[in-house]
């Protein structure tokens, strides 16, 4: 294959490696408004089990035999302990105290955290250009934020938007953990996967002795739906598509889709939940975009392949 066609080819990887990574954004965004409708007759506790436990359905059809040594399973249980029982319970516990835009709003803190985290424990860097897009994302999530607290955006919770922090700070380790994997040759499907069903494992006795068995009885069609959607869509679509992605694109600059989800969440709330957005909204929107773009098309950060120990 000639130098031409290897570089079209990494090109091209690139491209699909971002559009996984928006995927994976989009999915996310649409988390806490199912998780709110779900909390009209469900605990935190029950509802985040019902999600993993769909999650893990679906993803029974695609489960590949596990080839990991005995190394790479303590990885996966530790990213499994902070993936799914840690940082679930934290963010949900967090947006049942404050509303579902700013709990999606405080998801912005996000890719500075990734990138942070990424550059400090992964070895990657960003060029000028990629940290003044960065910074400009997290302008636009500030200007989202300020515009929402001045257009009659009531209900927020200061512990509970501090929760749903804390629980970024948690995921963190587990998506450094799941790049560490997926770097060492592992597929994100096995990596994904195997996450899931082993912390969901973890989360069943958490949820059973402190809340009890899950109601299944009175819950409603709408429920189940969110429960489901939450599942399928929120949890197992979006971490396939996001483990994909960062197979290809360093985690730093996949960081800037994160954004969709904070993004989503104020559209979500502004249709559904009637959140009023200012024009600082409008301008915050359209940092993130420009941000994104400069981010998948400039600057020379390339994916580590070892994380330090």
């Amino acid at each position: 294959m000639t130098a031409s066609a290897l570089q079209l080819r990494h090109r091209r990887g690139r491209a699909i490696g971002y559009l996984a990574c928006a995927l994976s954004g989009c999915c996310w965004g649409t988390g806490f408004f199912f998780g709110k409708i779900a909390f009209t007759r469900l605990s935190v506790g029950h509802y985040v089990l019902y999600r993993f436990l769909f999650a893990c359905l679906g993803l029974l059809p695609i489960l590949e035999k596990p080839q990991f040594t005995r190394r790479e399973w303590n990885l996966i249980l530790i990213g499994a302990l902070l993936g799914i029982p840690l940082q679930f319970m934290v963010q949900f516990e967090g947006l049942k105290l404050t509303t579902v835009s700013h709990a999606a709003l405080m998801v912005g803190t996000m890719p500075v955290i990734l990138a942070a985290g990424a550059t400090l424990f992964a070895h990657e860097r960003l060029d000028a250009k990629g940290w003044l897009a960065l910074l400009g994302a997290t302008a636009g999530i500030a200007l989202i934020v300020a515009s929402s607290a001045h257009g009659g955006l009531h209900g927020g919770n200061l512990w509970g938007d501090l929760l749903v922090v804390l629980s970024l700070l948690i995921a963190l380790g587990w998506v450094l953990l799941n790049q560490r994997l997926i770097l060492r040759g592992r597929s994100p499907l096995s990596v994904t996967c195997w996450t899931l069903l082993t912390g969901t494992a973890m989360l069943l006795p958490w949820v059973l002795l402190e809340d009890g068995l899950p109601p299944v009885r009175g819950l409603g069609w709408t429920v189940w739906g969110a429960v489901a959607a939450s599942g399928l869509v929120c949890t197992a679509a979006a971490t396939l598509f996001w483990n994909w992605g960062i197979h290809r694109v360093p985690a730093s600059r996949a960081g800037v889709f994160l954004n969709i989800e904070p993004a989503l969440g104020s559209i979500l709330g502004v249709l559904v939940l009637g959140d009023r957005l200012g024009p600082g909204a409008w301008v915050g929107g359209a940092l993130i975009i420009t941000a994104a773009v400069i981010l998948t098309t400039t600057g020379k950060a390339e994916p580590v392949h070892q994380l330090s120990s």
